[in-house]
């Protein structure tokens, strides 16, 4: 699986990855901060952490913390996400 492909997962059948096709053609080449900058804030989390940059997931931690005028942690936000890297088993991405 690619960066673009992480990025915009909108779910999962069996060993199949389902990602949004727009939102991959639209917004799949734009870097981490340009996501936030866009409000694409899920997207940015997924940049970052396919990444593992932590850099990039402490940009995102505190843009979060902005918005929200809540504190996150890391860990919050992959539960506020769903996002736990790419499950194993996946060996097929379909575009919808």
């Amino acid at each position: 699986m690619d960066r673009t492909d992480y990025l915009f997962i909108i779910g999962y059948e069996g060993n199949t990855a389902i990602v949004s096709g727009q939102a991959k053609r639209k917004y799949g080449k734009l870097t981490t901060a340009e996501l936030l900058e866009r409000g694409l804030v899920k997207a940015a989390f997924c940049s970052a952490d396919f990444a593992a940059d932590v850099t990039e997931l402490e940009l995102v931690r505190a843009d979060m913390e902005r918005r929200s005028g809540n504190p996150y942690s890391l860990e919050d936000l992959r539960r506020l996400f769903g996002v736990y890297g790419v499950p194993e088993g996946i060996k097929r991405v379909t575009v919808a």
